[in-house]
């Protein structure tokens, strides 16, 4: 299930966010003690996360994860977590509990066992109430690529745990994602795009769930209701 919302630019999109992300936490904090939040990396959602570390909400009460990681110590240039902590852990979010996914003192030579990162990342994953995807050219969300081996247990319904390590093989860097099963038990899912090649993307991937684009079986889920954000 799918509910569509197209804005005039990329500024636009990231207030939206913001705000829609935003009064989803306040209202889940005044049902519950706290509230956790899934972020995705990569450079598109800068500003969704500047404009989001200055909303007006008990950040104290809130917890930021990341729906995915690279498998990289987190100075490296390409972790998300140095992205988050630059752009989002910053200003009203800096008060916000960060629920690490690779530890500060793993290393290149650490990490290489990966079974024992996703045990880390385990340890300390609380179920999101909130999530936020992106979507890669190929149709990947999270880290759940087209040829990845470990692709049918990502979208595995039973798969026992909601992280696994992923291979993207058409990308650097060894992942840990969020399973699908994991993206169905949160309330509030987005998908932000931008750009007509995206565009085209999910016009094809909402059309029905297959391999070819991994995105489609969150935007074809009977489980969770998707609200995709875009702009040209």
């Amino acid at each position: 299930m799918v509910q569509f919302t197209q804005t005039e630019n990329a500024t636009q999109s990231a207030e939206y966010l913001a705000q829609q992300v935003a009064q989803n936490l306040r209202d889940v904090l005044a049902k519950q003690e706290r509230a956790t939040l899934a972020i995705s990396g990569g450079k598109s959602p800068i500003a969704f996360f500047q404009a989001l570390n200055q909303m007006d909400l008990a950040w104290e009460r809130v917890n930021i994860t990341l729906v995915d990681e690279r498998v990289v110590p987190t100075h490296h240039a390409d972790s998300n977590t140095g992205l988050v902590r630059q752009y989002l852990l910053q200003n009203q979010a800096q008060k916000a509990k960060w629920l690490p996914v690779i530890a500060d003192d793993a290393t290149e030579g650490s990490l290489k066992n990966t079974a024992q990162a996703v045990e880390f990342a385990l340890q300390h994953y609380t179920q999101p109430d909130v999530l936020i995807l992106g979507m890669g050219g190929d149709g990947h969300t999270a880290s759940i690529f087209p040829q990845a081996p470990q692709f049918a247990d990502a979208i595995r319904a039973d798969y026992p745990q909601p992280l696994l390590h992923t291979t993207p093989i058409t990308a650097p860097h060894e992942r840990i994602s969020m399973t699908l099963a994991a993206i169905e038990a949160t309330p509030f899912v987005y998908l932000a795009i931008a750009g007509a090649e995206k565009r085209a993307v999910y016009e094809q991937a909402v059309q029905a769930a297959t391999q070819t684009f991994p995105v489609s079986y969150v935007l074809n889920s009977h489980k969770v209701e998707t609200h995709v954000i875009y702009n040209d």
